[in-house]
């Protein structure tokens, strides 16, 4: 590939990047934290295109001395060099799915202890994150949920068996290294669910706990008292209060 195809391919690279930085593409594969780094990621690759553009147009312009002048036949690079823009085109204009209950279902959970446990916010039901509900079922056994109603949402994942799970994936970096954490449903369960909808529940805490059948990491259980469908919320990996 030559200077010019060099350019043209950084210069794609860089405007995908750009794309997905501007829009909520790019919370398809990172957390939302690097955002900034994703968009000076791109800037940097467009300016390096249009510096080698601009450096082998300068050269293209200058008239070559009889002594450096190259008389042997053309070499035409390689045209199947190209398809390396497949990929990017694929990038901008394809959002690929989040994660969902294929991978949950066959990864075990990523739950871990945290370091502590916030006061919770004011209202009855409060809206809480799965992770942080699942943190303090299985490490403090309830006590910081105060015997509250709790409102949390996540997409469903069955088990062969049928038990039903409220998932969200956890990520340190980008989609790579997503983890699932899960908590299973119990009391008043919808009748139908569907695997990868998302799923709003009313409940409180219950002790009820099983391992998970991947790696044997505790599962806690919510006891619901109300459900209902939502929309994919806007980051699905996003864990956050919702006030």
């Amino acid at each position: 590939m030559n200077r010019q195809a060099q350019a043209a391919v950084l210069f794609l690279i860089g405007a995908a990047l750009l794309h997905a930085g501007f829009t909520d593409l790019y919370l398809r594969y990172v957390k939302a934290g690097l955002r900034p780094l994703l968009l000076a990621a791109g800037a940097v690759l467009i300016l390096t295109a249009l510096a080698t553009a601009w450096y082998e147009w300068k050269r293209g312009r200058r008239k070559p001395s009889p002594d450096t002048e190259d008389h042997g036949p053309a070499h035409r690079e390689p045209r199947i060099s190209w398809l390396l823009i497949l990929p990017l085109l694929a990038l901008i204009l394809v959002a690929p799915p989040a994660l969902g209950s294929y991978s949950a279902m066959r990864t075990g959970t990523a739950l871990q202890q945290p370091y502590g446990y916030a006061s919770l916010p004011a209202g009855d039901p409060v809206s809480i994150g799965l992770v942080d509900y699942a943190g303090r079922a299985v490490y403090d056994h309830g006590r910081s949920l105060g015997g509250r109603q709790v409102r949390i949402t996540g997409f469903v994942a069955l088990d062969r068996a049928g038990t039903p799970y409220l998932v969200r994936m956890a990520l340190n970096c980008c989609a790579a290294d997503a983890q699932p954490v899960k908590i299973g449903l119990t009391g008043r369960i919808p009748p139908v669910l569907q695997p990868d909808s998302w799923l709003e529940v009313t409940g409180t805490y219950t002790a009820k706990q099983v391992p998970d059948p991947v790696n044997h990491g505790p599962i806690p259980f919510v006891k619901v008292t109300a459900a209902r469908p939502v929309p994919t919320p806007h980051d699905p990996y996003d864990e956050t209060w919702n006030n």
